[in-house]
């Protein structure tokens, strides 16, 4: 049996919001290690001058306890 442990991160990118989810996971694989999935929870943007300016992702990261 594996022992699953989820952490909420908050990541953006001025790319969109799949690169914030990217960096979400890389950052967090910095100081945690065995990541097995990420669940999107939240998207969001600002808007500047009528255009998405920068996106924002709230991610769940399961990663497995050892």
């Amino acid at each position: 049996m594996a022992v699953l442990k989820v952490i909420e991160v908050l990541a953006n990118s001025d790319k969109g919001w799949d690169d914030a989810a990217k960096q979400a996971v890389e950052q967090a694989s910095k100081s945690v290690k065995n990541i097995k999935s990420v669940y999107i929870n939240e998207q969001s943007a600002t808007v500047k001058d009528g255009k998405m300016d920068n996106y924002r992702v709230n991610v769940k990261i399961t990663f497995e306890v050892k």
